[in-house]
């Protein structure tokens, strides 16, 4: 009775990881920019990788390949978070901004016309840079 449960588990756990794998798979092709595939991407790692590894950790019992798996899911687990925000972190640098800060920045102006607490507007990457480039070249 209890092996039976833990294959339904196993069998459950390995279809939604298969489930969310596809779904973040999908999200990699459809996004329009770099931080939106970053999330899909994500998606991938944590809830499609997890879900298909407790799968076959339930599968595999409590054997060495069972903990060789745990192994391999904290290792993701643990990298997958940081490399994501090394590469937003590069894309920022590299000066791309996400679609949505100029979505919010319009939003925002159009919120400080009837709203007199409305947040400061932060200049873009390219002013400040054209700003430094003033500085720099008045110097």
């Amino acid at each position: 009775m209890i092996a039976e449960i833990v294959l339904w588990l196993s069998w459950i756990s390995l279809l939604a990881g298969s489930f969310f794998t596809l779904a973040g798979a999908i999200g990699l092709v459809r996004m329009p920019e770099v931080f939106t595939r970053m999330h899909a991407a994500s998606v991938i790692d944590t809830l499609g990788a997890g879900l298909l590894i407790a799968g076959m950790v339930l599968q595999a019992g409590l054997t060495l390949v069972a903990a060789k798996l745990l192994l391999i899911l904290g290792l993701i687990f643990f990298t997958g978070p940081v490399i994501t925000h090394a590469l937003a972190q590069a894309a920022i640098e590299a000066g791309l901004e996400p679609r949505l800060s100029d979505d919010r920045s319009r939003r925002l102006d159009d919120a400080a016309d009837g709203i007199r607490d409305a947040p400061p507007k932060r200049p873009h990457r390219a002013e400040q840079a054209a700003a430094a480039d003033t500085v720099e070249a008045s110097r």
